[in-house]
């Protein structure tokens, strides 16, 4: 008999424990994997973007609003200073805030938004976040499309949108 006969005529596992062993490591591979996909996160040196999502728009919308978190871990503060998207014709940073009325406003932050060293941003509705002005095409959910965000040290990096439901934010993009 030779050695590939008895090889191919013995079992695979010889005991139940060597059958669980190997199931367990197939799923840690498949879970390890799938996280990453999950995950949806960029990094460009200590800078850490956490998933980056919209909201479906209408058709005939102007704008649309992006979404996600910084995180430096780094020992120096760094700025998003521009965000740049072929889906609209430019994209600017905005901040929505109460005034001492009471009253919610937004604003263009034109001097860009500091990330601090060992710190976290978060880019989220009601706060900071990304204006995307002058669509080219509505925003569909579903879709992804990129946007390249500038930091004044650690320079550019190219990222997805993931494009949630008009209606909320229909997952956690906490990104933790």
């Amino acid at each position: 008999m030779s050695f590939f006969t008895r090889a191919l005529s013995r079992p695979l596992f010889r005991s139940l424990e060597e059958r669980v062993s190997v199931a367990l490591f197939a799923l840690l591979l498949l879970f390890a994997s799938t996280h990453q996909l999950l995950a949806h996160g960029f990094k460009l040196g200590d800078l850490e973007i956490g998933h980056p999502w919209s909201r479906a728009t209408p058709a005939g919308a102007k704008v649309a609003a992006g979404y996600l978190v910084v995180k430096n871990t780094g020992s120096q503060p760094d700025r998003l200073v521009s965000i740049q998207s072929d889906v609209s014709e430019k994209a600017e940073i905005h901040e929505m805030a109460v005034d001492a009325a009471g009253v919610m406003k937004m604003r263009q932050i034109g001097e860009g938004v500091e990330i601090p060293a060992g710190g976290e941003v978060a880019f989220k509705p009601g706060s900071y976040h990304i204006m995307f002005v002058g669509l080219k095409a509505p925003v569909k959910e579903g879709e992804k499309f990129a946007g390249t965000l500038t930091f004044e040290k650690a320079g550019a990096v190219t990222v997805e949108f993931a494009v949630d439901a008009m209606g909320g934010q229909t997952q956690d993009h906490s990104g933790h």
